[in-house]
């Protein structure tokens, strides 16, 4: 016998993916993991009414998670694919990560709040299938050299300057996504590095994302 407490979670999903879709998100896959991954695993038990809201929520450490169509336009824009290995600036409580691990081969995830990565690691095992993610304790701005070139980076959160420590471990060909600007409202740019190294920067749109902190936590 079903529980109807799954049948009302599966339709909170698949209400989701509608909704995304009325919005423009197109991409088959991404919608075919969001309409399978419960975002309400990655929210506070307090929050888990509006746990498919379309509205950013508060999570540990003082972050966020943000709004399933905010997730769902950046990773859509991000075009991960399979074969991709993607490095993920800033984890969070790892929903879009599980995203991710469905789309591409290999996901290097960091964050500089130890704590956010162990509860992370600890939903993804929970949800099973993300093998191929690597939790790593970071200064994101910084990336990851031992697992560079990467064919994506996502910076979660917003910078004035695209880093380029990031840039220097992106893959010719490779695609990096990052808020970038001053103030509250950033532009959301696609940059893509040419085999020359030259970048092409394609604005996408403005979004509102806290600031990244250089550094690793001295605690949480």
């Amino acid at each position: 016998m079903t529980d109807p407490r799954d049948e009302a979670e599966r339709i909170r999903r698949a209400e989701l993916v509608l909704k995304l879709r009325s919005r423009g998100v197109r991409d088959m896959r991404l919608l075919r993991a969001i309409e399978t991954i419960p975002r309400s695993l990655f929210v506070r038990r307090e929050h888990l009414a509006v746990a498919y809201a379309d509205r950013a929520l508060p999570i540990d450490c003082g972050q966020t998670i943000e709004s399933p169509s905010h997730i769902a336009t950046v990773t859509e824009a991000l075009g991960a694919e399979e074969g991709h290995v993607v490095l993920e600036v800033g984890c969070g409580a790892g929903y879009q990560t599980a995203l991710l691990s469905r789309l591409a081969a290999r996901v290097i995830a960091l964050d500089r709040f130890r704590g956010l990565l162990k509860a992370a690691e600890a939903r993804l095992q929970r949800l099973g299938g993300a093998e191929n993610v690597t939790f790593v304790l970071a200064d994101g701005l910084q990336g990851h050299a031992a697992a560079a070139p990467f064919d994506r980076i996502l910076i979660s959160g917003a910078v004035g300057a695209p880093p380029s420590a990031l840039l220097n471990q992106l893959k010719p060909g490779g695609v990096m996504l990052a808020a970038v600007g001053q103030g509250r409202s950033r532009r959301l740019t696609r940059f893509m590095k040419g085999a020359d190294g030259a970048l092409d920067e394609t604005m996408l749109g403005f979004v509102s994302v806290a600031p990244m902190t250089p550094g690793v936590a001295a605690a949480l």
